[in-house]
């Protein structure tokens, strides 16, 4: 399984991005697919996820209502479409892929449940 994310770059606060996600082929539409993301400083976070079973999705409070997580099992792709940026979303942006779907403990996402990883795409949010 390969990922590779793109998308990244600087925006102003307010502003919007979307960030691909290329899976190799069949990856998209067999695995649980999600994002994370890691600031300076600080451990990696799971912002969001679908899974591959029923496109359920999961928001971390900290993107819920601005960020949103999508599929195109066609393109191998998977989506986040951030809007309304803030400076506290500048981080490097990771997808990941898991045999199982979203797994939730303690309102955080299980990192521990994705195997395959992409490098990350860096996100800042200046003005």
């Amino acid at each position: 399984v390969q990922l590779e994310e793109s998308g990244g770059g600087p925006v102003q606060p307010g502003g919007s991005l979307r960030l691909s996600c290329a899976g190799s082929e069949g990856t998209v539409d067999y695995y649980g697919m999600g994002w994370f993301r890691q600031a300076p400083g600080k451990e990696r976070e799971g912002i969001s996820c679908i899974n591959s079973s029923d496109d359920e999705t999961y928001y971390a409070d900290s993107v819920k209502g601005r960020f949103t997580i999508s599929r195109d099992n066609a393109e191998n792709a998977v989506y986040l479409q951030m809007n309304s940026l803030k400076p506290e979303d500048t981080a490097i942006y990771y997808c990941a892929a898991s045999v199982l779907d979203c797994t939730i403990i303690g309102g955080r996402l299980r990192e521990d449940e994705y195997d395959w990883w992409g490098q990350g795409t860096q996100v800042t949010v200046a003005s």
